[in-house]
């Protein structure tokens, strides 16, 4: 059997959906219950349902073969991990935003930026040797800037209307990210017949997909 961590929350239902396009079906009856561990209809697939920060963990430790994450969560990782398949979905922005996007040109202090991710904030501005100070938070960091924590924010977007809400617009698109299917090292090897076959579903799925 091969265990699946599904990232919980926005992504999940995109996840569930094209795996079911690629066989791996759960029941109406178990996706109601609020276990978060279950068995797809055929029995050679467990889904386990965890945080999106904790699916790198649970897959480069073993307990997961494999697991359906944003690209955002895996930069900001440092788990080892073989990642061999963008599923596409879930498509998102890691961007800078600011309420008064000048504050980038300025050229005195240090700059304070409040994000989720830290170390894709740090590598960024640091890639760009503009001092920073990173505020690390875990939620609503739209409102940093106008309670005057922070100057700018890295935050994830997909389409945009949270920022603009809170007063803010977007300065710079870091990076994008999608939901991806990573692998554990062992598992590839040593499941390799049933993590091929996984592998081949998806991508004929995705690729099916694509093409209509």
């Amino acid at each position: 059997m091969i265990t699946i961590a599904i990232a919980k929350g926005r992504m999940q239902d995109d996840a569930l959906t094209l795996l079911a396009r690629a066989g791996l079906r759960i029941s109406e009856e178990a996706l109601a219950s609020r276990r978060l561990a279950l068995v797809d209809e055929s029995g050679n697939y467990r889904f386990i349902f965890v945080k999106p920060a904790d699916v790198p963990v649970y897959v480069e430790h073993g307990i997961a073969d494999c697991g359906v994450v944003g690209r955002d969560i895996l930069l900001e990782s440092e788990a080892d991990l073989l990642l061999p398949l963008d599923l596409g979905i879930a498509r998102c922005r890691i961007v800078v935003a600011a309420a008064e996007p000048e504050v980038m040109q300025r050229d005195f202090g240090m700059l304070r930026v409040a994000t989720k991710y830290a170390k894709v904030a740090g590598d960024h501005f640091g890639a760009r040797g503009i001092p920073v100070e990173i505020i690390a938070l875990s939620g609503s960091v739209e409102l940093a800037p106008a309670l005057g924590l922070a100057d700018l924010i890295v935050d994830l977007v997909e389409t945009g209307r949270t920022l603009k809400d809170n007063g803010l617009s977007i300065v710079e698109v870091i990076t994008e990210s999608t939901g991806r299917l990573v692998v554990n090292r062992a598992s590839y090897q040593l499941k390799a017949p049933a993590v091929t076959t996984l592998l081949n579903a998806l991508e004929a799925t995705i690729n099916g997909a694509t093409r209509t």
